[in-house]
């Protein structure tokens, strides 16, 4: 059965941050992951992963300024300090928090920066975090998005993100795999998952449109789950998806996955 985690960016909204991995760990979730933890002190985060018992399964790389609307740097041929010095800001919070895997979110392409500009610096980054992050016992992921959410998002398909792993040529640099963005640019999820599975690290889920809960939309979830344990899918799954009324009552589609959220 998947072993899912609560995205606390998206998930108890309702609540201060700190006070979402209680309710996380109420509902029985046994991992978390979030966008950034950067704004805080690790000691709380740590503090609150301990005493709930809970996993820190993934974090982003720093990625700009997300207020302004930002989404990466990792592309920005004139922002290559700025990014590495993220990379140890990352190691550091990983570090603290056990958490032995961060995603890249590559960032949307700056106008007037020619393809060839931005392939070569985006691998050039990659190249460096994974290296960095492989010292650190920490892996590095990067997630294709769908560019109607994130109009001009870089990496937005499986394909180039194959490209980019070959480009690279490191073991330590992995797919994060999200299913609702995936649906959106290619759909074919289950046959793409099983040809990537050794290049997969971590799944996200969301249904579509709407990006609510599983079983909310068109994906056929049980589908997806049942394949992602028929291959040996042996990571987590993230449930990063917009809860379409409260958090706690939408976890009854887990029901059948993980019997105690019924």
């Amino acid at each position: 059965m998947p072993r899912f985690a609560a995205n606390l960016t998206m998930l108890y909204t309702d609540r201060n941050f700190l006070d979402r991995f209680a309710a996380a760990a109420k509902d029985g979730f046994t991992g978390v992951e979030y966008l950034f933890p950067y704004a805080f002190e690790k000691e709380a985060l740590v503090e609150r992963l301990e005493r709930y018992r809970l996993t820190q399964v993934l974090h982003n790389l720093p990625a700009g300024d997300w207020d302004a609307g930002e989404r990466g740097i990792a592309c920005q041929p004139d922002r290559v300090g700025e990014f590495r010095d993220g990379v140890g800001k990352a190691i550091e919070y990983a570090t603290a928090l056990d958490c032995r895997q961060v995603n890249c979110l590559v960032g949307k392409a700056p106008e007037g920066v020619r393809q060839d500009v931005l392939e070569r610096t985006l691998v050039d980054n990659l190249s460096y975090a994974a290296g960095a992050l492989k010292a650190a016992g920490i892996r590095l992921l990067v997630e294709p998005i769908n560019t109607r959410d994130i109009p001009g998002f870089y990496l937005n398909t499986t394909r180039h993100a194959e490209r980019l792993l070959e480009a690279v040529g490191s073991d330590n640099l992995f797919i994060q795999y999200d299913v609702y963005h995936m649906q959106i640019m290619e759909g074919d999820l289950v046959p793409t998952i099983e040809r990537l599975l050794p290049k997969i690290a971590h799944v996200q889920v969301a249904d579509n449109p709407g990006r609510n809960e599983p079983g909310t939309g068109e994906i056929n979830y049980p589908f997806v789950f049942a394949a992602l344990d028929r291959i040996g899918y042996g990571g987590w799954v993230g449930c990063e998806y917009k809860p379409a009324g409260d958090t706690s009552k939408g976890l009854a589609w887990m029901a059948h996955y993980q019997p105690a959220h019924a």
